[in-house]
């Protein structure tokens, strides 16, 4: 048997562990399996393709359906740049506040998921605690979906998920989808006197630019569906964050990068926007291609994270609502993972502890008061399951 850590010294733990999206977090799922095995709980981890990289999930309690998944993603976002007052990687407090990379987003929800762990074999709860914590959710939700794969396949289906983001412990239960793609405009270079006998891909690249604009004008336009109403802005938003391209000012440009991206609300289609852009790239790349054989377009999806759809009747929803006290509506327009849950048939609600307006800032912080709410609301949801 391990020592049993306070939620606070379990935090310090894992923000010491520096696991940026570029690099590996071995180390801390490595530490992470050995605190579960010390109280008795065996983990399975997911790999991604490196190996440098995993997943991991346990069963606490019994193995049976209806239990509680608590899931957080273990990656932080780079702190390259920014001016820290303090160690990003050690917790400091001060003024009432946890300072650190991660605190907010999301290792403070990771660290009380792990401290519910020796409070639900204590309290012998008869259906099971999940935990679930994934790999790379900064670089696009990336690990969690072969993780809860993963979890269908090996675990006990569990009756609702719980993702920790920060949500000052509102339930959110709707949030945004977003697909987008990497775009490359291959040209022909001549001189710019010469511009008919070339390509120009930043010339071309603009062409999609214009399809950009004239979508957004068509969805600004309509009304919104109702589920869409609920969200600010209530309607997708197409955008282009970056664009490079060409060598010099008297060369047409040989080539053109830009990524394409949408955000829908939960009442919206996603993989409607991404086919009118596919079929618009593949009518431009056949132009090109008439044009010079040199010329076209090249692309790829770069990621998809599933909205999040509010459940009235869901078994999360009810669940953190019950236990909050909270029926208001909440919605975001950023992403998280528990579109991905949803999708593969769980229960899902967004709640954690935690201002978002803090998440990858400099000084990160999470305040102690929100950071013990945390706590005391994950000790009643254990208590659901006794």
């Amino acid at each position: 048997m391990t020592e049993t850590l306070s939620a606070r010294a379990i935090l310090d733990r894992l923000v010491a562990f520096p696991t940026v999206s570029r690099d590996s977090n071995l180390d801390l799922i490595d530490w992470v399996e050995e605190y579960l095995r010390g109280h008795g709980v065996s983990a399975r981890r997911v790999y991604d393709a490196t190996g440098k990289k995993a997943a991991l999930y346990a069963n606490v309690g019994p193995e049976v359906e209806g239990g509680i998944v608590l899931s957080g993603h273990t990656d932080v976002v780079p702190v390259d740049g920014q001016d820290w007052s303090t160690d990003p990687f050690t917790v400091v407090e001060k003024d009432g506040k946890l300072f650190g990379r991660g605190t907010c987003d999301m290792k403070g929800f990771d660290a009380l998921a792990l401290a519910m762990v020796p409070y639900a074999l204590e309290r012998g709860v008869t259906r099971p605690l999940q935990i679930a914590l994934s790999y790379d959710e900064e670089v696009g939700c990336v690990g969690a979906p072969p993780m809860i794969d993963d979890m269908i396949r090996h675990l006990p289906r569990a009756a609702s998920a719980v993702i920790g983001e920060p949500t000052m412990l509102r339930p959110v239960t709707g949030h945004n989808a977003s697909v987008m793609f990497r775009i490359h405009v291959k040209g022909f270079e001549v001189h710019s006197s010469k511009l008919p006998e070339g390509v120009s891909a930043v010339h071309e690249a603009g062409r999609i630019l214009h399809w950009v604009n004239e979508i957004n004008d068509r969805i600004q336009a309509a009304e919104p569906d109702p589920v869409s109403a609920l969200f600010d802005p209530p309607f997708t938003t197409c955008h282009v964050g970056m664009i490079h391209g060409g060598t010099a000012h008297n060369i047409t440009a040989k080539d053109c990068h830009l990524n394409v991206g949408f955000r829908c609300p939960a009442g919206d289609d996603p993989e409607a926007y991404a086919s009118e852009l596919v079929a618009f790239l593949d009518d431009l790349n056949a132009r090109l291609r008439a044009r010079h054989p040199q010329a076209g377009i090249d692309y790829d999806r770069n990621f998809g994270v599933p909205g999040l759809k509010p459940e009235p009747e869901g078994r999360a929803e009810s669940l953190i609502r019950q236990l909050t006290g909270d029926n208001g509506t909440h919605v975001v327009t950023y992403g998280t993972e528990a579109g991905q849950f949803q999708e593969r048939g769980y229960s899902a609600v967004v709640c954690g502890p935690g201002d978002i307006a803090q998440a990858h800032q400099p000084d990160e912080w999470i305040a102690v008061d929100q950071f013990e709410k945390g706590e005391a609301l994950l000790r009643r949801v254990v208590d659901t399951l006794v």
